[in-house]
């Protein structure tokens, strides 16, 4: 009988660990995380105010919303198409004791309302960034902002860049114009 219940825990594990990954994946995002260093020096880039509202596009493990609500006082707002990230980070949201600053929302970012964030964290490859390009021109507000990791956005000329960890930060709407254009203009 034990051995039918650990039989059972450790298939019930190994779905958890195949929907962590393949979600995501289908869509095609990595679930890749990245470093809480890199996560703070983003957010300060940006200039992320505790009167703020941060929508981080694909939340992973929940770390962005954590941090920009904790560090920052910021609201935060994850969306998320991974079932088992959602309710990982649901479970991070009520032992952090800060449910009332943080909400997780099961949805692809590339369908979700963005009107109300005043600043969005993006974590995504160079190939979603050319898809999310459009769905973010329309759908963020006037003098919103934009962090992303990673990867830039080749038609938006970035207002700060982090070249050492690669962290690039917009204004909405975009300025016309490349990474090239403004290190161009920074080298004079």
């Amino acid at each position: 009988m034990i051995v039918l219940f650990f039989f059972g825990f450790f298939i019930l594990l190994f779905i958890i660990g195949l929907l962590w990954i393949l979600v995501p994946a289908f869509y095609g995002l990595p679930s890749v995380p990245t470093k809480e260093t890199r996560i703070r020096k983003a957010l300060k880039m940006v200039n992320l105010q505790p009167h703020e509202t941060l929508y981080d596009l694909g939340a992973g493990d929940g770390r962005v919303l954590l941090m920009a609500a904790r560090e920052f006082g910021a609201q935060a707002v994850g969306i998320e198409i991974g079932p088992i990230q959602c309710m990982f980070i649901w479970l991070r949201i009520v032992a952090s004791g800060f449910g009332n600053r943080i909400q997780i929302e099961w949805a692809n970012f590339l369908k979700t309302d963005l009107s109300e964030a005043d600043v969005v964290f993006v974590y995504a490859t160079s190939k979603e960034v050319a898809r999310l390009a459009s769905h973010l021109g329309r759908q963020m507000k006037l003098h919103s902002r934009l962090v992303s990791i990673s990867a830039d956005f080749p038609e938006w000329e970035p207002y700060a860049v982090d070249e050492h960890d690669l962290i690039f930060i917009y204004n909405m709407p975009p300025t016309p114009g490349s990474l090239t254009t403004y290190l161009l203009k920074r080298s004079k």
